[in-house]
């Protein structure tokens, strides 16, 4: 009797476990039309606008969707505001890009209460927030600096910077402090760094992804120290603002100085191919098509993966002009 009781305790433990299962992969299951919406952290950079592009088209051209759109104009308060907005109206999904990782937990609490699921796009929020949103997609930053570092120790070798013993001046454009793509792509470039002891990192400001802040910082750099060898951007933006510096300051970007930059858009690769960028490491911003997959799956009651990764690659002066006519962005 003893041993019955104790089986059908075990079968009513998995049986609520499976309803518990099921109900997860299930709770948001809704027939369409369904309401997106969607909040951007603003235009800061040529690949913000094809991002925001890619995902506002993607959801607006659905029939089966309606987008309510914010731009928070690079405030936090502005899109927390906007999330609580599109929880007051009750929309279907949130899609958005964290500003900064921290400080979204009571709002993501509230989307929660109102079982409104959240899917981000690109940036993410805190680890300790992670558990109330949905997915992430996007790239990852700290491989993205990794790359990084991985095609300085090639090329900088190539081009007679790097014997492997003399110290070689390093500087670092950071992009908006406290964002997951600064974290991220400082976290996996200076890790990286830590293989090559005589890399010096001399000098390391946030530029916060602007092209005239590239440039602001950039002059400062020079102004402190004429012998930076080695620059490495954290976008495309502040690297053309900081290649524009290089110049005014009578130095030849490309050649006087190494520059590495991320995201891939159209710019730089005019810039890698007039010889004035050696290498940008691709962030693809194209994720309007991932993020109504993710919405079909999850109002089909499927269960999404923490975290979806886009295909990404590394251009330099040597395949720039073949890739040149195929960029979306």
């Amino acid at each position: 009797m003893q041993k019955w009781s104790k089986i059908v305790v075990v079968l009513l433990i998995v049986t609520l476990i499976l309803s518990a299962m099921a109900f997860g992969a299930a709770k948001y299951k809704k027939n369409p039309p369904w309401v997106v919406g969607f909040s951007q952290i603003g235009s800061e950079s040529e690949w913000r606008t094809a991002d925001t592009i890619s995902i506002k088209d993607a959801i607006s051209q659905d029939p089966n969707m309606s987008l309510v759109f914010a731009d928070a104009q690079q405030k936090q308060e502005n899109q927390i505001k906007a999330l609580r907005s599109f929880i007051a109206r009750r929309v279907d999904v949130i899609v958005f890009t964290a500003i900064v990782e921290t400080g979204y937990g009571p709002v993501l609490q509230e989307a929660a209460n109102a079982k409104i699921p959240v899917i981000m796009v690109d940036r993410d929020v805190a680890k300790e927030d992670q558990h109330l949103r949905l997915t992430i997609m996007g790239s990852d930053f700290v491989k993205e600096g990794q790359k990084a570092v991985a095609w300085l120790a090639v090329n900088l070798k190539k081009l007679g910077v790097d014997d492997g013993q003399k110290a070689i001046d390093f500087a670092e454009l950071e992009g908006t402090v406290g964002s997951a793509a600064a974290v991220g792509r400082k976290e996996g470039f200076e890790g990286g760094m830590k293989d090559h002891p005589n890399w010096k990192l001399m000098h390391d400001q946030s530029g916060n992804f602007t092209r005239a802040e590239g440039k602001q910082v950039m002059e400062a750099f020079l102004k402190a120290d004429k012998n930076i060898q080695v620059l490495v951007s954290h976008n495309d933006d502040m690297t053309l603002g900081a290649i524009q510096a290089i110049k005014e300051a009578g130095l030849k970007p490309g050649k006087d100085i190494v520059i590495l930059s991320f995201d891939g858009v159209k710019g730089a690769f005019e810039a890698m191919i007039n010889g004035e960028l050696n290498c940008t490491v691709e962030c693809n911003p194209l994720l309007g098509p991932q993020a109504v997959q993710a919405i079909y799956d999850l109002m089909q009651g499927k269960k999404l993966p923490a975290k979806v990764d886009t295909i990404e690659g590394v251009y330099d002066q040597t395949s720039a002009k073949e890739a040149f006519p195929t960029r979306q962005y």
